[in-house]
């Protein structure tokens, strides 16, 4: 997943459906018959706008400039009982992990998880019924027919949360784009200035016997984050959807690493605290920097409930310990 303009994880669409097609009217008439029954067909049911989950796409990027979208409209029955066209349905591919939610209330409607699975965003205009729909005994020969119904026009906002087995969270320049490069194929932007990264980046970890699961970077979080403030709040929504959260501290923060692993965990909480429920490990990153003695300090000072490594990117330390740990959380 590369950095810049081609991630977009939010579009506002409006939506218009077709109409309905009239019923037909018609009587039937041929060489042998000048007075015959009703036999108008039923009006065609107006397209569609529909949503299709598509696994090879990360990004709403080919969305952005698509403001309208709107499907065809049925066609009118005919005689001999003839069923007009159905308007043509007007597919969106997204990719997993889009949320759709209504425009004026922010009511979410559906979630696409599954690739080819295909939710209705706004539904097309029912046909209108034929004249042999009102025939009866004392109404032999009804000259009328029922008009379609008309389509619907709706703004929806399709908002991408990125899936993944693993979240990297932590403060900016906690080492979270290096360790992505190291494990994985992805090549993150890297430097030591705050905000390196600017948008999620996925990368497929390999694990033993050829078997592999998906970690994603998200951008550092600050304190405030869940109130608004810096990068955090814009992409706290995509941690919401991974299965395990991997949270990373330097070993030269200038806090204590519990404190700052607390500070982190507090602004998920304020955010959603249904997070809490999410498996966590701690990786303590830059451990390169410590020496036996001072690592040994350090482990007695970390007093949490949860498993925690030491490792170093750069220095290729403590990465397959790591791993196990993920692999038995996503398992498990």
């Amino acid at each position: 997943m590369s950095q810049g303009s081609n991630f977009v994880d939010y579009v506002k669409i409006c939506g218009r459906s077709g109409n309905g097609g009239p019923g037909s009217a018609h009587l039937h008439r041929d060489i042998r018959t000048s007075m015959g029954g009703p036999d108008g067909g039923d009006g065609g049911r107006g397209g569609h706008v529909i949503v299709r989950g598509n696994a090879q796409l990360w990004t709403l990027l080919h969305l952005k400039y698509r403001k309208h979208v709107i499907a065809e409209h049925g066609m009118s029955g005919g005689s001999s009982l003839k069923t007009g066209k159905c308007g043509q349905d007007e597919i969106l591919e997204v990719p997993l992990g889009t949320v759709i939610k209504d425009a004026e209330t922010g009511e979410v409607a559906f979630e696409i998880t599954k690739d080819g699975e295909e939710r209705i965003l706004v539904e097309g205009g029912r046909g209108g019924l034929g004249n042999w729909h009102f025939k009866s005994a004392t109404r032999q020969t009804p000259r009328f027919a029922q008009q379609g119904e008309p389509g619907k026009e709706e703004w929806k906002i399709l908002e991408l949360k990125v899936l993944a087995d693993v979240g990297l969270v932590g403060f900016p320049n906690a080492g979270k784009s290096t360790l992505l490069s190291v494990i994985t194929a992805a090549k993150p932007e890297i430097g030591d200035y705050p905000f390196t990264t600017i948008v999620p980046n996925l990368g497929i970890v390999s694990y033993r016997g050829n078997q592999s699961f998906v970690m994603a970077d998200i951008p550092g979080i600050i304190e405030g984050a869940s109130e608004g403030k810096g990068l955090g709040f814009r992409f706290l929504r995509h941690i919401e959807r991974n299965s395990v959260l991997l949270f990373m501290v330097p070993a030269d923060t200038h806090r204590s690493i519990k404190e700052e692993y607390e500070i982190l965990l507090a602004e998920l909480e304020a955010y959603n605290p249904e997070m809490m429920q999410k498996p966590r490990i701690l990786a303590i990153t830059k451990s390169d920097m410590l020496d036996e003695e001072l690592e040994t300090e350090m482990r007695k000072e970390v007093d949490l409930d949860i498993p925690f490594v030491f490792i170093s990117s750069v220095a290729q330390k403590g990465l397959l310990e790591l791993k196990d740990l993920l692999w038995k959380e996503i398992n498990q």
